[in-house]
């Protein structure tokens, strides 16, 4: 059994920056990709970020250049550092990790932007 659990978001103003966490623990052998999804109130969840097993990032339109996803392959911990935050950048966070066992997500975590 995997487990993710997620730490890190919170209320922050415009312009600010917090970063998530995302630990997993369990059988995890092989770890194929880490994803951050989001999902904001009435809104399809949708692709925010995410890293191979080879480090290669991508990223969606809307976080470029303000968001970086990172891994720490020890400790099987993904991380998204989120600056210039905006108000549109309020939803709920997900990891997401696809292992040679199958697909787990963690619980999800708040981020609000506001002022």
């Amino acid at each position: 059994q995997v487990q993710l659990v997620e730490s890190g978001g919170g209320l922050v103003q415009p312009g600010g920056s917090l970063r998530l966490s995302c630990a997993a623990s369990g059988s995890i052998f092989s770890i194929i990709a880490m994803r951050w999804y989001r999902q904001a109130p009435g809104k399809q969840r949708e692709l925010v970020a995410r890293i191979s097993s080879t480090d290669n990032t991508n990223y969606a339109d809307s976080v470029k250049g303000r968001f970086t996803i990172s891994r720490d392959k020890v400790k099987n911990t993904v991380y998204l550092q989120m600056n210039s935050l905006k108000p549109e950048d309020t939803a709920v966070y997900y990891c997401n990790f696809i292992l040679s066992t199958g697909t787990y997500w963690g619980q999800g975590t708040q981020v609000t932007v506001s002022s």
